[in-house]
């Protein structure tokens, strides 16, 4: 039991390390992405679980009586945000793919993992929790229209199919993590908190496997093709984050930070799974490229995380 533990303790500690390195073993062995490719829906529900106990309730309901700036955090991600990537990339000779599919990124919703990635690397897990859900939420009436407007681009999401998806996906995992948390006593979640840490990683790798299947035959296929994408992605991510950073630098670092950590890593998996087949190839091909930047950024950002922070 105390070697299990200290094991995940040290996983907690290595989170952003084990994180990156998810993302090259799932590329480099694809039988092993294919398999975890299959239980990536149940590794979500399982991450959402853990994080649901580590958040803080209290802090999440302090963020809620602050409806103007949690408000003005939506508005920016979800209408400024991909009208911004447009009027950017309008100047800029690049793939009309990539754009597109940059601008469909930047229609997104916050990433549901986003909690937990903001834990790992010193952030504020409690508002990326409250802005994930609530651009989740939104999501399909801001981004369709904004979509077709922008790059004539069909996001057929279904608001009855978001709402069973949020079920599956938030609403099993809030309620068996309520029950979870009238078991076990509190000073025991506190206890075990660096350790179930451990376990949010594990799982949140496990997805970066998955979601690694069928990359290499494109890179293999394709390499240059990729490549640009893969650049581009890299661009589109850590751009939307520092420029939302900035953008929101007057309500402090702890707000400011996760902000741009909200912005940069977008659900993308919900977009792949709507757009019809007729999508231009390049499109889906960067939405899958932009899964680099999310699980590369921990480890490449952390420390300039923790200097902000400092500073």
């Amino acid at each position: 039991m105390h070697a299990t533990r200290r094991f995940l303790e040290a996983c907690a500690r290595h989170g952003a390390r084990i994180l990156a390195l998810s993302i090259f073993l799932g590329l480099s062995a694809p039988p092993l992405a294919a398999v975890f490719s299959d239980v990536v829906t149940l590794t979500v529900a399982g991450l959402m679980t853990l994080v649901l106990l580590r958040v803080d309730f209290g802090q999440v309901l302090a963020w809620l009586r602050r409806p103007l700036l949690i408000l003005a955090l939506l508005a920016w991600l979800l209408l400024a945000c991909p009208i911004l990537a447009f009027a950017v990339c309008w100047f800029l000779p690049l793939h009309p793919g990539y754009v597109a599919g940059l601008v469909v990124l930047a229609t997104g919703c916050a990433a549901t993992s986003s909690p937990a990635f903001a834990r790992l690397v010193g952030l504020d897990g409690e508002v990326a929790f409250v802005v994930s859900i609530l651009s989740t939420f939104l999501v399909p009436f801001t981004a369709p229209p904004i979509a077709l407007g922008l790059m004539n681009i069909d996001l057929a999401l279904s608001l009855g199919g978001l709402m069973a998806r949020l079920a599956l996906l938030v609403g099993l995992p809030m309620a068996l993590s309520l029950v979870l948390r009238r078991i076990i006593p509190a000073p025991a979640l506190a206890r075990e908190a660096r350790a179930i840490d451990g376990v949010v990683v594990l799982l949140v790798a496990a997805y970066g496997i998955g979601v690694m299947d069928g990359v290499l035959a494109m890179l293999l296929a394709e390499p240059l093709h990729v490549l640009s994408g893969i650049l581009m992605a890299f661009a589109g991510c850590l751009g939307l984050n520092a420029v939302t950073a900035l953008a929101f630098s007057a309500a402090g670092p702890r707000f400011s930070l996760a902000a741009g950590l909200l912005s940069g890593n977008r659900n993308m998996a919900l977009y792949l799974a709507v757009l019809p087949r007729e999508t231009d190839p390049a499109i889906l091909l960067f939405l899958t490229l932009c899964q680099f930047p999310l699980f590369l950024s921990p480890f490449l950002l952390g420390p300039i995380y923790a200097r902000l922070r400092r500073g």
